[in-house]
């Protein structure tokens, strides 16, 4: 095979598998889904989610049959975030992160993980087929004097009771930590009649997702299923249903921040998705009780985590929260990756630096991988001459041509692969470092220097007022990525070409076309290929010095 054909190959393997990333993100395959919304149907037999099977009725004190009348807003505030929930509803309208901002500016308001604009009641509660709950719990009082519960350190919970015409009680009790981003809830049906119910007992998570931009990160729904991980995209949800299994967390992610919904104890639960305009979505855990005993409580006990996608705090949380950073195919070799990064960031405090030294590092221990490649291409360059000679005096044969030219590799005792096998050795570590640069919050609103203060965002120069075609918003001039070109470029020229023009013309048009797809890449990932391309120069001119 001809070498410089499979270089070819390579670097266009290399471009589809970026751009597919780029325009469709990392997706698992769902399970079989249901329709727009929860079915009111039976759901199929599986244990109550009652954590208590006394059979004496409980006696509650719960308040009279309410309406909707006036609800307060009762804020919580700890050093980490400020909640603001809804008492009408008992669920959350605003989660403002106290550590994280809308954008890179010290005077940026602090990033809120649900729209502002108009409440969704994250956390709403409901029964899938009793008259009145269907679409969620209302009229709960919270047993709370005031409005504002500060919460500097320690614990302290904010209790939520209901009762409905139909003779149903509800109390949703949430539990706070001062010092974690994790809240505990319970949410507790009973049955005040005289009969006994079959339902589905469901939690809901809703939020509000932003256009996606050119991004390889996931954003949307996501569970572990039966210990799988499953990623459904917005766009699918229409035409897909619910995931059923046990059920270990539930969650609503963007590329750097989630909501999730985690049961204490994972059983065999449905997760609901529907969609609504303006990339609206909800995700129903709902878990079917088949005998819902008169006087019996119905206990559902979680944790939430309403916070940053950030390795080392899901980690802390435990319950596989940590499969929700997935950096896909190479995941395994992206996380070290991460954990190196932030290694070099605690003793160089700027993750521009701490990406330029991860490069180096990467750059030395595939050292020999790309100096074997090198020497390889610089041997094929010796014979070209012979090579055309054997292209020109066989046109008209290829098999003939092909045997010239295996018979001329044998006698010089080179292998037409040796320049790409090395390559593709290479080829998991750039994958894995693309991924992780491009998905890792420690990377969104860090600065490196001077006009880059967002390693997260794409490279821009400037504020210009107009439209510039294929740069997204916003417009300026991407300095760091045109010299990203220029040293593709450079190291093109420096690439022994081939003898085939038509070939040629197109690997000088590389440089040109991974300049315009890096052009609304982060900065991060294009200063390490800039970097790596800088130190791949080096590498090939030591190479063709000493073997040349």
């Amino acid at each position: 095979m001809d070498h410089m054909r499979l270089i070819l190959a390579l670097v266009l393997s290399f471009l589809v598998f970026m751009l597919w990333n780029v325009f469709f993100g990392p997706q698992t395959g769902p399970k079989p889904p249901v329709q727009d919304r929860p079915q009111e149907t039976a759901a199929p037999p599986a244990e109550p989610a009652s954590s208590s099977s006394a059979p004496e009725r409980e006696s509650l004190s719960v308040p009279a049959p309410t309406g909707e009348g006036p609800s307060r807003r009762l804020l919580v505030e700890t050093p980490l975030y400020q909640a603001v929930f809804a008492e009408n509803a008992a669920a959350i309208d605003s989660f403002v992160l106290k550590h994280y901002r809308v954008r890179p500016e010290k005077d940026a308001p602090p990033m809120n993980l649900l729209p502002e604009k108009e409440a969704l009641q994250v956390l709403a509660v409901g029964l899938a087929k009793t008259p009145g709950f269907t679409e969620g719990v209302r009229g709960f009082q919270a047993e709370f004097a005031g409005e504002r519960l500060d919460l500097p350190a320690g614990t302290a919970e904010i209790l939520f009771r209901s009762r409905s015409p139909q003779g149903v009680a509800v109390e949703k009790r949430f539990r706070f930590r001062a010092d974690s981003y994790v809240i505990d809830l319970e949410v507790r049906f009973v049955n005040l009649g005289e009969r006994a119910l079959s339902d589905s007992a469901w939690v809901a998570l809703r939020n509000e997702f932003p256009p996606h931009k050119g991004s390889s990160s996931f954003e949307g729904p996501s569970a572990l299923v039966d210990r799988s991980l499953e990623q459904i995209a917005i766009g699918d949800i229409a035409k897909k249903g619910n995931l059923s299994g046990t059920v270990k967390w539930l969650a609503l992610e963007t590329r750097y921040f989630m909501t999730a919904l985690i049961p204490l104890e994972p059983v065999a639960a449905e997760v609901a998705l529907r969609s609504q305009p303006g990339n609206r979505v909800e995700a129903r855990y709902a878990v079917p009780v088949p005998a819902f005993e008169p006087g019996v409580p119905v206990k559902l006990a979680f944790e939430l985590f309403f916070g940053p996608k950030s390795l080392p705090v899901v980690r802390a949380v435990g319950r596989d929260l940590e499969r929700i950073i997935d950096f896909g195919t190479f995941d395994w070799l992206a996380k070290p990756c991460l954990w190196i990064l932030n290694f070099f960031y605690g003793l160089i405090p700027n993750y521009g630096v701490a990406i330029i030294i991860l490069t180096v590092i990467t750059k030395i221990l595939l050292w020999p991988l790309g100096t074997k490649s090198y020497k390889s291409m610089n041997q094929m360059k010796k014979l070209q001459p012979l090579l055309q000679e054997i292209r020109n005096r066989h046109k008209n044969d290829r098999k003939k041509m092909n045997e010239e030219i295996m018979r001329l590799h044998r006698t010089y005792n080179i292998n037409p692969l040796g320049g790409c096998l090395p390559m593709l050795v290479q080829i998991p570590v750039f994958f894995a470092l693309y991924r992780m640069l491009d998905q890792a919050i420690e990377l969104r609103h860090a600065p490196f220097f001077g006009w880059i203060n967002d390693l997260s965002a794409p490279d821009r120069l400037g504020n210009f007022d107009f439209a510039i075609p294929l740069m997204e918003p916003p417009y300026g001039i991407p300095v760091l990525t045109l010299i990203m070109g220029a040293t593709m470029l450079w190291q093109q020229k420096m690439t022994p070409a081939t003898g085939d023009p038509t070939q040629a013309k197109l690997m000088m048009l590389m440089p040109a076309f991974f300049t315009f797809i890096f052009i609304n890449f982060s900065s991060g990932l294009v200063l390490y290929w800039l970097v790596n391309n800088v130190l791949s120069i080096g590498q090939q001119y030591y190479t063709q010095k000493k073997f040349g």
